[in-house]
């Protein structure tokens, strides 16, 4: 049974950097992506980036590309993700997922973790 755990939310003024990091614990096996998502206060929970654990491919939904970038170390079963430049719109919560397919789509993440607050003020 795979567990993620999130860590590295908080507080930061706009322009600010957060680095979100994703601790995947127990079997992994058959699980080819680990994705990033974030739901914002009354919005559906969206994609952001993902990266491929075969390969190391990455993708970045356009809001975040250019800010955003994801990157894993397999040592220590991390996947992070470095946010610079923040903007008050990336206020949310975050949340890593892992699954068998490499996509933006949450319903094909079986495997979520709990969470982390990102605050950003203007």
């Amino acid at each position: 049974q795979v567990q993620l755990v999130e860590s590295g939310g908080g507080v930061v003024q706009a322009g600010g950097s957060l680095r979100l990091s994703c601790e995947a614990s127990g079997f992994m096996s058959g699980n080819r992506a680990i994705g990033w998502f974030r739901q914002a206060p009354g919005q559906e929970r969206e994609a952001i980036s993902y990266i491929s654990l075969d390969d190391g491919h990455t993708y970045y939904v356009d809001a975040v590309k250019g800010r955003f970038t994801i990157s894993r170390d397999n040592a220590k079963n991390t996947v992070y993700l470095q946010m610079n430049s923040l903007k008050p719109e990336d206020t949310a919560i975050y949340y890593c997922a892992t699954g068998p397919v490499l996509t933006t789509i949450p319903k094909f993440y079986p495997t979520w973790g709990q969470g982390t607050q990102v605050t950003v003020s203007s």
